[in-house]
């Protein structure tokens, strides 16, 4: 696959969708990470921190948002990278992600925007919840159970364990959201695991896991570090109270 994508588009295909890539982080993350933040200071009490349930409900409702707000430019993610796979005559061939958002548009029409929306969202709940709410937990335990300190190290820990987390839940969604978002032809979301599931079996769900984990693993690595020193920098500049 490699070999190939660098022989049909040189070096620069391995930046093919980079674009679209962009703009779904500035869509998708940004609320997701935005309502999370919010929901967890406005059910706050003092300096407790909310329940594990009423986690899980605040990323839910963070990525349910989020998977809606960054349908758009995920869908041209998947239609740019998925270029490379295809012979010449097939493919859309999107200068970038704007290019793609108005020909999409145009040719398909405004509800194409929205095309796979619901696993989309689906995938966004359960990566939110997985990711964000995991990552918090894990942090709590590892700061009350065991010697660690609320520092990089613990940082780096926590997120490695909620990266592993969101990997496995969504895998089965992400494999089902990828197929749908690629496919030239509309196919219902129960049609197409029936016949996956007949073709392939209940592997399937975690077809792709390691690379997905490639990605994800240091992605959300990455993420909350930044985060958490993004946190501690915020409050110190307003003169809040580490909590």
């Amino acid at each position: 696959m490699i070999g190939h994508i660098f022989k049909s588009d040189g070096f620069m295909g391995f930046y093919r969708g980079l674009s679209a890539s962009l703009l779904r982080q500035i869509t998708y993350s940004t609320t997701r990470f935005g309502v999370y933040e919010e929901l967890k200071e406005v059910f706050r009490h003092g300096t407790a921190q909310p329940t594990f349930p009423a986690l899980i409900a605040m990323a839910s409702t963070s990525g349910f948002l989020g998977g809606i707000a960054g349908n758009p430019a995920d869908i041209l993610n998947v239609r740019m990278q998925n270029d490379a796979a295809l012979p010449a005559a097939e493919r859309r061939n999107y200068k970038h992600a704007i290019d793609g958002l108005i020909r999409m548009v145009r040719e398909e029409g405004p509800g194409s925007l929205f095309r796979g929306v619901w696993p989309n969202s689906m995938r966004a709940v359960l990566m939110t919840a997985s990711q964000l709410a995991s990552y918090d937990i894990f942090k709590k335990e590892l700061l009350q159970r065991t010697s660690m300190k609320d520092n990089l190290a613990t940082h780096f820990t926590a997120s490695f364990m909620a990266g592993f987390v969101a990997t496995t839940i969504c895998s089965p969604v992400d494999v089902i959201k990828t197929r749908i978002m690629s496919a030239k032809t509309k196919e219902g979301l129960l049609p197409l695991v029936k016949r996956i599931t007949a073709q392939e079996g209940w592997m399937w769900m975690f077809k792709g896991w390691v690379p997905s984990f490639s990605r994800l693993g240091p992605h959300t690595i990455a993420t909350f570090m930044f985060l958490e020193q993004h946190k501690k920098i915020y409050r110190r500049m307003h003169g809040y109270d580490e909590v």
